[in-house]
This record gives C-alpha cells, sequence and structure tokens, in this order.
C-alpha cells in the first residue's frame, strides 16, 4: 500500500476501508449531511457510520442493505453524565439500531486512579448493549491521562466486558497517537479492539495505527485516507 492515490491498490483500499468507522458527529449535522456520510460510507464500505443518538434511526434505514454498521456515541463527549444515564442512552441507541456503541468513560474517576467506579460505570453500560447483541467501545480520552491512568481505564475496560477500547473523542484536545495505540493494546492484549479516533486525516497516520495495533480507525477524512490524501477534519 502506497500513500499515492493513483497506485493504491484496489485490494490494499478496500482491506484499509473495512477499519474505518466514517463519522460525523457535530452537533450541527443537517439530516442532508448524514444521508451523505451514509452514501459515502456505503460507496467506500467502511466499517461503520458513527454519529449522535438523535440519528441512529436515519443511518440505520440509510444503511440497510449495505453491511455498513450503524454506530452511536453515548455520554459523549464528556463521559460525566450519571451511569444510567449512559445506560438509558445506550437502550435507547441500540433499540434505535445502534450496532456499535462508543461511550465516554467517567475521566475523574480514571485520573482518581479509581478503577471501581470505572469498572461499575462500564459494565452497566456493556450490560443492556451486549443485551441487543450489540458492540460496546469505550473512549478513554487518552489525551486527558497520564501512562499509568490510561492503563487503568483499559483494564478497567477489559474486566468490564467491553469489546473495543477506544483513544479520543476528537473534541477535548489532543487526539490518536501510535504511543498511546501501542500501550492500549500492549494493556488490553490481542482479543480486544483497539480504536483510533482523532486527528486521524492521512493514509499514513492510518497505516501508522493499524501498525501500533488499531483494529478500528474513528475519522471524518475516510475518503482521503482510503485515496490517499489528507482530509481536513477528524470529526
Amino acid at each position: 500500500m502506497t500513500t499515492n492515490a493513483s497506485t493504491t491498490s484496489p485490494d490494499a483500499t478496500s482491506e484499509l476501508a473495512a477499519y474505518i468507522d466514517h463519522t460525523l458527529l457535530k452537533p450541527e449535522a443537517s439530516e442532508a449531511d448524514i444521508l451523505r456520510v451514509c452514501q459515502e460510507a456505503a460507496q467506500y464500505h467502511f466499517k461503520s457510520v458513527c454519529v449522535n443518538p438523535v440519528w441512529v434511526k436515519t443511518v440505520n434505514r440509510a444503511l440497510q442493505g449495505t453491511g455498513v454498521l450503524t454506530c452511536a456515541v453515548v455520554g459523549f463527549p464528556l463521559g460525566a453524565s450519571n451511569t444510567d444515564v449512559k445506560v438509558f442512552e445506550a437502550r435507547g441507541a441500540t433499540m434505535d439500531g445502534a450496532d456499535e456503541v462508543d461511550m465516554v468513560i467517567n475521566i475523574a474517576a480514571a485520573r482518581a486512579l479509581d478503577k471501581e467506579s470505572l469498572i461499575a460505570d462500564i459494565s452497566a453500560v456493556a450490560e443492556v448493549v451486549h443485551a441487543e447483541d450489540s458492540i460496546l467501545k469505550v473512549i478513554i480520552e487518552t489525551s486527558l491521562l497520564s501512562d499509568a491512568e490510561k492503563v487503568l481505564a483499559c483494564q478497567a475496560a477489559v474486566e468490564a466486558g467491553a469489546d473495543f477500547v477506544k483513544t479520543s473523542t476528537g473534541f477535548n484536545g489532543g487526539g490518536a497517537t501510535a504511543a498511546d495505540v501501542a500501550l492500549m493494546r500492549q494493556t488490553v492484549g490481542p482479543d480486544l479492539g483497539v480504536k483510533a479516533s482523532g486527528g486521524v486525516r492521512s493514509l499514513e497516520t492510518a497505516k501508522e495505527m493499524i501498525a501500533a495495533g488499531a483494529t478500528r480507525i474513528g475519522t471524518s477524512s475516510g475518503i482521503a485516507i482510503v485515496s490517499g490524501t489528507t482530509g481536513t477534519s477528524s470529526y
């Protein structure tokens, strides 16, 4: 796979597209914007379309028959909602058709090294998400945590039954780095998914994240990535 769009092979492009959660989380996004993203995801065979919960029904309908999954964020972007609110939001998203849920942890608990609270928060959401046979990704917001806090948050996600850990919301400063992805992969082991998100705008960066251990890429620059160019926004 090369960074030149004209020489990137179709097979390599398809392989990379399957890593991408095509994302639109801007609060001002319109229905037309959401439908455009769904059309793009179907055209390029991205893994999912990731949106705010208000758009889940729209996305689920638009993606019927495409093979592209519907993904919703929960507790987004601060993670500071009470657990029962996250549970309610996650249940609503899966009932509306979300195949995957990306939840933000209690970041203050991670910074306090309060593993018990993290496990309680994540496991409550995992229970309702898994009840609908959906996937749970846990956003730990790496830019706000020390390495020790990142490790603790990832350990909590594993113990709480999450399916993925995810670097960032893209809304709280910073974003994915290869070093953080490698640390997360080392912590969770080979079986859990690792999603790199926030600031992934180019083919080169996406390949770097995958080499570090990412199994999913969250970005609004998916078309640019598979085309070998550089996007202007991570969300």
